[in-house]
């Protein structure tokens, strides 16, 4: 929290949008520090979380936006929410601990739940038609691009073999597949065996990593002159979409790099919240320059 408000410079009158405002913590904060006159806006694709959010951002005379939608549509939220740019931007990627937490949703392999992993509920691809639709060999893509699961060939065959005898519909039955799936030496890791798989399935369900890069370009053209985007991500692909997409940015003068490199949590936070582990934050300030180069990139 500390070093989200130090980077994004959050003061009385401006505008800032969490693109991700889940239960509203981060936004919370946000908005204090813009109060009085500023403006929030925060998105979501989750009804439920913005419904918790609502009630904490509620405040009487406070401008505040709470709106269901994808991050990768700001171009098309910003204009019909009537609002020109913005001076700062939040993204706090990956699941948040609320859809974790609710074995329902699906996210988890500690709990046995149905396949889902939706953040948008009201969505119609969740992970069991992903695991019993998709071809062999698109499994096995998803689950080396998206998880870096060394093990994706056979994890694949694996789950394409079960899926002949029986559909496969809850996470408890893709945790025994992929485990056994596992050479005998890999199965109890301290890392568990299915952490990369169920990674996999959540972005290729979500459309996780092209939706990131188009919000980034989108956000970084609507950003006010001086006014600073933010990014938190969990695992290297994120990062390395942010990291290079700053990077194109800051080539084109449009961008300036807060520091070099990301901003990790101190043990402290940690202990307090060990999900937070591993987490790297990115921050980066909008250039005052020519309007040919205000563009999204």
């Amino acid at each position: 929290m500390n070093e989200v408000l130090e980077a994004l410079e959050p003061a009385p009158g401006k505008t800032v949008v969490d693109c991700t405002v889940g239960l509203g913590g981060h936004a919370e904060a946000i908005l204090d520090a813009i109060s009085p006159g500023g403006r929030l806006v925060g998105i979501d694709r989750d009804a439920k979380a913005l419904e918790i959010a609502g009630k904490r951002l509620g405040r009487p005379g406070e401008r505040v936006d709470l709106i269901k939608g994808r991050f990768d549509e700001l171009d098309t939220i910003f204009e019909s929410a009537g609002i020109k740019g913005a001076d700062g931007f939040l993204f706090d990627l990956g699941v948040s601990s609320m859809q974790l937490d609710e074995a329902s949703r699906g996210f988890s392999f500690r709990s046995d739940a149905p396949l889902d992993m939706r953040m948008d509920t009201s969505s119609s691809k969740d992970a069991a038609e992903v695991i019993n639709s998709a071809s062999e060999a698109e499994l096995d893509r998803i689950l080396e691009e998206y998880g870096e699961e060394r093990f994706h060939r056979r994890i694949a065959a694996a789950i394409a073999g079960e899926r002949k005898k029986a559909r496969i519909e809850t996470t408890g039955r893709l945790v025994e597949i992929v485990v056994h799936a596992m050479p005998h030496s890999m199965r109890h890791g301290r890392v568990h065996a299915a952490t990369r798989t169920f990674q996999a399935l959540r972005i290729a369900v979500n459309e996780e990593l092209s939706a990131l890069d188009k919000a980034l370009g989108q956000a970084i053209g609507l950003l006010n002159p001086g006014g600073v985007i933010c990014v938190i991500s969990y695992h290297s692909l994120e990062d390395r979409i942010v990291k290079n997409k700053f990077k194109e940015a800051k080539a084109q003068d449009i961008l300036e790099l807060k520091s070099k490199k990301p901003i990790t949590p101190e043990e402290a936070e940690i202990e307090q919240n060990p999900r937070a582990r591993s987490a790297k934050m990115r921050a980066a300030v909008k250039v005052a320059q020519s309007a040919a180069q205000t563009g999204e990139i």
